[in-house]
């Protein structure tokens, strides 16, 4: 029986799967069973942030899991301990703590939670909790009831209502639809420095900003979603700094990239005073309030911690801006009628699509007709929407195989849509 067998016969149809059957990884590359290598610019959209089976990784893995793999979070375990430092202190430089999850949806579950608190403990004007988070249109949070409910996408939420109340979805970068859309059940925003799954859209400066200062004045929340962007891949070790470094959060979700490959999540909680007692925002988060069996165990702790010294450490973001640099440099010489546009930030990117040069066809988007002749080439991509081809290569991609890349985008866009 084939790998494509087994699956149609046990595995749920729950995912477009490609035919690719991959069996081994090494740096930017991997190999498949037939042998064909592939250069991975999709890198488990966004997840192995440095390369395939990184030696300090798998390193890290392998002595960890010959020490101690799990215990109980009713335990105090030393590699979550450092790795929340880690996180507070080297990255988001701001005071407050961290929860450990297995996923970004879990982790946006989790500033869900936080927010429905602070709403009971700062009430609205009649004595009603607060409980209502606005996101915005074309977002993603991911695909558990909360998080999906926290998603401006309908496709993502249709055949599974009653979705989860208390969300609502705004233009995206339209900080006068955000301001007249408060009410007095508000009690937080969600939004992701970059929509990556909604099209690789950029939040300006400006609204990020503007929403900084909304927030301020209405006694919100304000929480980044930095699962794809976060630790390094838009040039900053926190994606929001990137856009506006001088905002201050409330709330951060991490995921993806932060283990590499091993699934780990998190959310840093700000320690921020709340009231004239001193209650803080992370105090509203006490013990039995929210919880995980295998969040923050010791390997996938171990894991991050060799993922995110090794980003600090060499300075990634560093490369992801000069490599963002030398992509848009070559792009703009290109005149290719195939591409709109380039979006996106460090090396989170997005190859907006001309439609009309490259329609839909046989069932599938533009985005989804350029992929599989990447595949055909020996390049691994994935849509962002419709329109748009998702570059996600590892922070550490060097010069040539961002060449490489450059190459095989260019022979492929040129064969689907030659200049006339």
């Amino acid at each position: 029986m084939t790998t494509a067998e087994t699956f149609a016969r046990y595995v749920l149809p729950t995912y477009g799967r490609y035919p690719l059957v991959p069996v081994r990884g090494e740096g930017v590359r991997v190999w498949d069973d037939a042998g064909k290598s592939y250069l991975d610019f999709c890198m488990g959209i966004a997840v192995c942030s440095l390369g395939h089976c990184h030696p300090r990784l798998v390193k890290a893995i392998q002595e960890q899991a010959g020490t101690l793999m799990h215990v109980s979070n009713l335990f105090q375990i030393p590699q979550q301990a450092e790795l929340a430092r880690v996180i507070v202190e080297d990255f988001v430089k701001l005071p407050g703590k961290v929860f450990f999850s297995n996923s970004g949806a879990e982790a946006n579950d989790g500033l869900i939670k936080t927010a429905r608190r602070f709403g009971h403990a700062k009430r609205q004007a009649c004595g009603a909790a607060r409980y209502e988070v606005l996101t915005f249109s074309q977002s993603f949070h991911g695909r558990t009831l909360g998080s999906m409910a926290a998603t401006g996408q309908t496709k993502i939420q249709e055949g599974f209502d009653p979705l989860l109340p208390g969300f609502r979805y705004l233009p995206f970068n339209d900080l006068a639809a955000l301001e007249a859309a408060v009410r007095p059940e508000t009690v937080a925003i969600l939004l992701e420095p970059v929509q990556g799954e909604g099209g690789v859209n950029l939040a300006t400066p400006e609204f990020v900003r503007g929403i900084a200062a909304l927030c301020k004045r209405r006694d919100l929340l304000l929480f980044f979603d930095e699962v794809q962007a976060g630790f390094g891949r838009l040039g900053e070790p926190m994606a929001w700094r990137a856009l506006a470094p001088e905002v201050v959060p409330d709330g951060i979700s991490w995921a993806k990239g932060m283990g590499g490959g091993f699934p780990i999540g998190a959310f840093w909680v700000s320690d921020r005073t709340i009231d004239a007692d001193g209650k803080t925002l992370t105090s509203l988060m006490n013990p039995g309030s929210h919880g995980s069996t295998y969040g923050g165990n010791p390997l996938g702790c171990a894991a991050s911690l060799a993922v995110l010294g090794t980003i600090s450490g060499d300075d990634l973001p560093a490369n992801a801006r000069n490599q963002e640099a030398r992509i848009r440099a070559a792009v703009s010489t290109w005149n290719s009628p195939a591409l709109a546009e380039l979006r996106g930030l460090g090396l989170l990117l997005g190859f907006v699509l001309n439609s009309e040069k490259i329609p839909a066809s046989e069932g599938k988007t533009p985005a989804q007709v350029v992929v599989a002749h990447l595949m055909d080439q020996g390049m691994l991509t994935v849509p962002a929407g419709p329109h748009a081809v998702r570059w996600l290569p590892p922070l550490n991609v060097t010069d040539a195989e961002v060449d490489e890349a450059l190459a095989i985008m260019r022979r492929t866009l040129d064969a689907l849509a030659p200049c006339s």
